[in-house]
Parts: C-alpha cells; sequence; structure tokens
C-alpha cells in the first residue's frame, strides 16, 4: 500500500522514470515486428503505448496510477492517436483482458516493483495474455543479492523461463548504476 502511495506521489510532479523517451528496444521490436494487438502493463503516461500506436498497433495501456492514465489520455487525445488506456492493477486483470489475445505484451519498469507474491500473480496470466508466437518484452532492474525492496531476481528469471521461451537478453546499467535488463521472452 505504501509503494502505491509513492507512485501516486510520483505523478503530482514529473516521476523521474518518465522521459517522455520511446526506449531503442521498443523502437527495435516495432521495425522488425509487424503491427499487432500489444497490451502495455503499468504504461504510466503512455510513451511507448503511443509509439506502437502511430506505427499501427492496436494498443491497450494500464496503469494503477489514474494520474498517469489521464495524462496518457490527453496525450493521445493531442497526437490525434487511438490508444484505450485505463486505471488497473497488472496482478487482477479484467476478464477482459484475459480472453484476449496480444501479439506484444510490454512491460518497462513494471515487474520489477512488485512482491514476490505479486510477481507470481503476473506471471500466472502471462500465458492467457500473449497469442500463439506472443512477445513479453520486460524491462526491469536487478535487486541486489539479500537487499530489500523492488527488483528482478534470478528466482523470477527462472519462473519466467519456465512458462515462457528466453529468446533474447540485453545487459545494461540504468541511470543510478544498477544492473539491468531487456528481455523478450515468447510462448513456447
Amino acid at each position: 500500500m505504501f509503494r502505491r502511495l509513492i507512485f501516486v506521489l510520483y505523478y503530482l510532479r514529473q516521476p523521474p522514470w518518465d522521459s517522455g523517451i520511446v526506449p531503442p528496444e521498443v523502437e527495435e521490436f516495432i521495425a522488425t515486428h509487424p503491427p499487432g494487438r500489444a497490451l502495455d502493463l503499468g504504461c504510466g503516461t503512455g510513451t511507448s503505448s503511443l509509439a506502437l500506436a502511430r506505427a499501427g498497433w492496436s494498443v491497450i495501456g494500464i496503469d494503477f496510477v489514474p494520474r498517469a492514465i489521464k495524462i496518457a489520455q490527453q496525450k493521445a487525445k493531442a497526437q490525434h492517436l487511438s490508444v484505450d488506456f485505463g486505471v488497473a492493477d497488472v496482478t487482477r486483470l479484467p476478464t477482459s483482458l484475459l480472453n484476449s489475445s496480444f501479439s506484444l505484451v510490454l512491460d518497462i519498469g513494471c515487474f520489477h516493483s512488485l512482491s514476490e507474491r505479486q510477481k507470481h500473480l503476473y506471471l500466472e496470466k502471462l500465458p492467457l495474455l500473449l497469442a500463439p508466437g506472443g512477445t513479453w518484452l520486460l524491462y526491469g532492474f536487478f535487486k541486489p543479492t539479500g537487499s530489500p525492496g523492488p527488483g528482478l531476481t534470478k528466482e523470477d528469471l527462472s519462473y519466467a523461463e519456465r512458462i515462457l521461451h528466453l529468446v533474447k537478453r540485453q545487459d545494461g546499467v540504468d541511470k543510478r548504476q544498477r544492473s539491468s535488463v531487456w528481455l523478450w521472452f515468447e510462448t513456447k
């Protein structure tokens, strides 16, 4: 609950992670894949959702922060783009989404902020969201071993690899010098 409040408060100003820049990894994905249906989990103010829509994708973007969704909707309207933005919790997705079939599920920094229990709830739903041959494109930073708080763990990646096939991994560091990673998973 405290984490949620922090995220809500961040959106009273410009959150440090909301650069307004589409990550090159997302641009690369757009350039190498034909448009389809995309679900942007933890979409924030919609930067990547809007880039996908500009490229012809049918996009749904969800975030649990109402102000972030309001900003995303305003940006879509100003850019004359159609994106279905809505407030939702990624661990308790509406049934209408679970009965959908997405060629891309995008997550830039949402999954790594969840508790271990929430991560399992999230991962259990992924196979229900992805179309055959669909991609889960994930960005996150790693949690230092033994430290509390958010971040990806080896266990998270092992669990994900039991339900999806890891196609590509690109390691790096984030702005705060934490080990980070882009992961491309596909349905098995």
